[in-house]
């Protein structure tokens, strides 16, 4: 089985390279389930009803947010609309919508499970104690084989120490967050496919996918400046995962980094 993750998607550049390159790609690679994290899909900040539609018709099974999901005040009405779109698990319990999506294949069935880091994040839970307390319940519910974890987290130590604490129980733990790729891909020895942050999908010509100039003038004057996104040079990044379908193990990780026409 071919499982596609793909980083934080980024303004409108990221999200019109995916919606071009998936439909494609998913036929071409076999793709069987994709996830894709769009936290950032709307103006760099947030996602509405409208790019979550196009973004699960282009090809995206289910779509994960972070500490950015509530960045478009209408998601907060739309947000129990799309099931396929989850927020971290580990929020406030007064966030609307759900922190995890389970869904039929011929595979068996798939659980996504979105969490939030805890350092430098507010409004969250430990994720270590939290997922001790509430996954097993969840995976005697959803009687899921295969499960996958997006990590939405700053510290790459916190994300390596949750991967180790999760390994033989998930199929595998994916970080995001940073906007940046690493280059520490792996198959734990338990069967649990791991990278610290998958990356990005926008423009790699700015800051983590907003503009250079505005950016540089924050760090250097410490006055407020508005955020505007960078345009061109486009990557799609993300990880290719094949799994043993018949226990739930990860096989093979691979990154992903697609450069795509500008946008």
């Amino acid at each position: 089985m071919n499982i596609l993750m793909i980083g934080d998607i980024v303004g409108r550049a990221g999200r019109e390279a995916v919606m071009s390159w998936l439909p494609t790609y998913r036929e071409e690679n076999r793709i069987d389930f994709c996830v894709a994290n769009a936290e950032n899909s709307a103006g760099g900040k947030g996602i509405n009803a409208k790019i979550a539609h196009s973004l699960l018709k282009a090809g995206v099974d289910v779509i994960t947010l972070g500490n950015h999901a509530w960045g478009q005040k209408s998601w907060l009405q739309e947000a129990d609309d799309f099931p396929e779109v989850i927020r971290p698990w580990n929020g406030s319990p007064a966030w609307p919508g759900s922190g995890y999506y389970c869904q039929g294949s011929d595979y068996g069935n798939i659980l996504v499970i979105n969490l939030l880091g805890q350092v430098f994040m507010e409004g969250t839970d430990n994720p270590f104690y939290f997922m001790d307390r509430c996954f097993q319940p969840l995976l005697e519910q959803t009687k899921a084989k295969i499960v996958l974890i997006d990590f939405h987290a700053e510290a790459t130590a916190e994300k390596c120490a949750f991967a180790y604490f999760m390994a033989g129980k998930v199929t595998a733990v994916c970080g995001t967050h940073t906007h940046v790729q690493t280059a520490d891909e792996r198959i734990l020895d338990s069967g649990t496919a791991y990278i610290t942050d998958l990356g990005m999908t926008g423009s790699m010509g700015g800051v983590i996918g907003m503009d250079k100039e505005k950016s540089i003038q924050r760090f250097y004057s410490h006055l407020p400046t508005p955020y505007q996104l960078q345009l061109g040079n486009v990557n799609i990044q993300g990880a290719l995962i094949k799994v043993d379908s018949s226990c739930g193990q990860a096989r093979s990780i691979e990154r992903l980094n697609v450069e795509v026409e500008s946008i």
